[in-house]
C-alpha cells in the first residue's frame, strides 16, 4: 500500500454559479468566505436562461433579464473588493443553467465551483437540484454545494475516504483547507455490517495511513487531527458524524470505488449532499 497521499488540492481559482435568488444565498457566501481566507481569484457567474426563438420573440425582456444579471453581479463584486478579493464578472446565455457554467470553467482553468443547493424536498436528487447535479456530473473540476444561510466553516472539517485515488484526493483537499481555516480534521472511513474482516482491517490502514501522511506534511503538527473508522450506510453515517462533530464542511470524492458514468455523482455523494447540515465539497 502506497504511504503517500496524491497531490491533489489546489483552489487558486473558485467560480461561483449564482442565480440571484435566496438558493444561492449561502453559495455567495460561502464563495466569498473561501476565496477571502485562501486568497483565491473569484468569478462571478450568471446565466441568463434564453433560446433563439425566446430572443427573437421577446427581446427587450432578454436584455431587461441580463440587465438584471450584470446589476446583481456588480453588488457582489463590489463585496468582493471591500473583501480584498481579485474578481471579475461573467454572464452566459443558454438553454440550460449547467452547461455555460461547465464551459467557463473549462476554459478559465477554474479549481473549484461553487453552487447552491434546494431545500423543497426530502428526495436527495430534488434537494441538490438538477443543475447543481449536473454542474457535478460534468465540471472539469471540484464542486463545494452549499445551502442557503451556509457559511464558510469556522468549527470543523470531516473528509471521507475509502482509500481509492479520489479518496485520497479528497483528504489532501481537506487537510489544505484544515490548514488553511486553522480547524480541527476529522478523517472518517465506513465499513458495511455485510463486510468482511480483511476489508474491516483495510478501512483502519486506510484511516492510519491517511494520518500518518498528514502528520509528515505537517511536519509533527497534528493537533486537532483525529481518525474514526464507523459502521453503516456510508451516506447515512457520513451526515451523522458531521453533526455529532460539529463539522461544517464535508469533503467527499465524486466517485470512489463505484466507478459510475461522470454524468451522476455516484449515490453517496448525491446523498450527503441532500442532507447534509453544512456545505459538501465533492472532489471530482
Amino acid at each position: 500500500m502506497d504511504s503517500q497521499l496524491s497531490p491533489v488540492g489546489r483552489f487558486q481559482t473558485l467560480l461561483l454559479a449564482t442565480d440571484g435568488t435566496e438558493c444561492s444565498a449561502g453559495a455567495e457566501a460561502v464563495a466569498l468566505g473561501a476565496a477571502s481566507r485562501c486568497e483565491s481569484r473569484l468569478i462571478l457567474m450568471r446565466v441568463v436562461l434564453t433560446n433563439p426563438e425566446y430572443e427573437s420573440m421577446a427581446p427587450d425582456r432578454v436584455a431587461d433579464e441580463t440587465a438584471a444579471a450584470r446589476d446583481d453581479l456588480e453588488r457582489l463584486r463590489k463585496r468582493a473588493v471591500d473583501m480584498g478579493i481579485a474578481c471579475e464578472t461573467v454572464i452566459r446565455h443558454g438553454v440550460d443553467a449547467y452547461l455555460p457554467v461547465v464551459q467557463a470553467a473549462e476554459e478559465k482553468r477554474v479549481d473549484c465551483i461553487v453552487a447552491g443547493r434546494r431545500q423543497r424536498s426530502d428526495l436527495a436528487r430534488l434537494m441538490v437540484g438538477d443543475s447543481t447535479a449536473r454542474i457535478i456530473g460534468h465540471a472539469p473540476c471540484s464542486v463545494l454545494v452549499a445551502a442557503q444561510g451556509a457559511d464558510r466553516p469556522r468549527r470543523r472539517i470531516l473528509v471521507a475516504t475509502d482509500g481509492s485515488r479520489l479518496g485520497d484526493a479528497a483528504c489532501v483537499a481537506a487537510a489544505h483547507l484544515a490548514e488553511v481555516c486553522e480547524l480541527p480534521l476529522t478523517v472518517l472511513t465506513v465499513t458495511s455490517p455485510d463486510q468482511s474482516e480483511e476489508r474491516r482491517v483495510e478501512a483502519s490502514q486506510t484511516v492510519q495511513r491517511v494520518l500518518d501522511s498528514l502528520m509528515r506534511e505537517r511536519r509533527g503538527r497534528g493537533a486537532g487531527l483525529e481518525g474514526m473508522v464507523e459502521q453503516g450506510r456510508p451516506d447515512a453515517v457520513i451526515v451523522d458524524v458531521a453533526r455529532g462533530r460539529g463539522a461544517d464542511l464535508i469533503v467527499v470524492g465524486s466517485h470512489g470505488r463505484t466507478g459510475l458514468k461522470r454524468l451522476f455523482m455516484g449515490s453517496v455523494s448525491e446523498r450527503v449532499i441532500g442532507h447534509a447540515p453544512c456545505p459538501v465539497l465533492v472532489i471530482k
